[in-house]
């Protein structure tokens, strides 16, 4: 079985146009969303592009994707969310008719599957226990045991830090897809994770991302002109955002 992990679109329809024409070569058996996939410039658009595909799909849900439910429902976003970001959230969720909200609610948390050569696979959105959980590349070895204390499995995916990498924790290999539409990373690009019997491959799409600009100004995103300079045409290096988001789970 061949599994392409797609995590953390946020509404970058370009980007997972461009990644969706690449997997009609490797032609996964199962395609799996990771959560945040609508938390961004393109959001309504983005989930009808995925309800349009014929292939065998499933989903975890995000952080994003609770928070946007949650705006949607007129209920108080969490005290920790910047004014920007409720502005975000507000903006996506009036992008969202009531079917698609009701898809974002009953997603899972996370599923668990079966790989011939890797046995079970876990796959969450941030941590098993959490959906905005942060840990990273440098992540102590200390800490990462209280994430992962309660797995079973050998194998763990998960997103969320749009950072691609890999821990290994006893018997445990946690490996971070990276991600579709806002990607931490030395270059620009859609990233993501083919996962196949015995192995796995750390996976980059590129695309034109002047087209995909234009595309995403002309969405009515109140902040897509800041979501094209800060997270298409110029990305944050992985040492850049690990940094941060050291400095974030610290505060947490």
């Amino acid at each position: 079985m061949k599994i392409a992990a797609l995590y953390d679109i946020h509404g970058n329809l370009p980007a997972l146009n461009a990644i969706l024409k690449d997997l009609e070569k490797v032609k996964p058996d199962l395609i799996i969303f990771g959560g945040d996939i609508v938390s961004g410039p393109m959001p309504r658009q983005t989930l009808e592009r995925i309800f349009s595909l014929t292939d065998n799909i499933r989903f975890i849900r995000g952080n994003g994707d609770r928070e946007v439910v949650t705006a949607f429902d007129n209920y108080p976003l969490p005290p920790t969310m910047s004014e920007k970001g409720r502005q975000k959230t507000q903006w996506v969720a009036e992008q969202l008719t009531r079917p698609h909200r009701d898809f974002l609610s009953e997603l899972p948390e996370t599923l668990t599957i079966e790989v011939d050569g890797l046995g079970d696979i876990l796959f969450c959105h941030a941590t098993p226990r959490s959906d905005d959980e942060i840990f990273t590349p440098v992540t102590s070895e200390e800490r990462l045991s209280k994430i992962f204390a309660d797995v079973k499995q050998e194998v763990v995916i998960c997103g969320h830090t749009h950072i691609q990498f890999e821990r290994q924790l006893g018997n445990i290999r946690i490996l971070n897809a990276g991600s579709v539409g806002m990607p931490f990373a030395e270059q620009p690009g859609a990233y993501w994770l083919l996962i196949y019997p015995k192995g796995y491959k750390f996976c980059r799409t590129t695309y034109d991302l002047k087209s995909a600009a234009k595309e995403i100004i002309k969405s009515g995103d109140p902040q897509g002109n800041e979501f094209v300079e800060r997270n298409l045409l110029n990305i944050p290096t992985v040492t850049q955002a690990t940094e941060f988001l050291e400095r974030m789970s610290r505060r947490k």
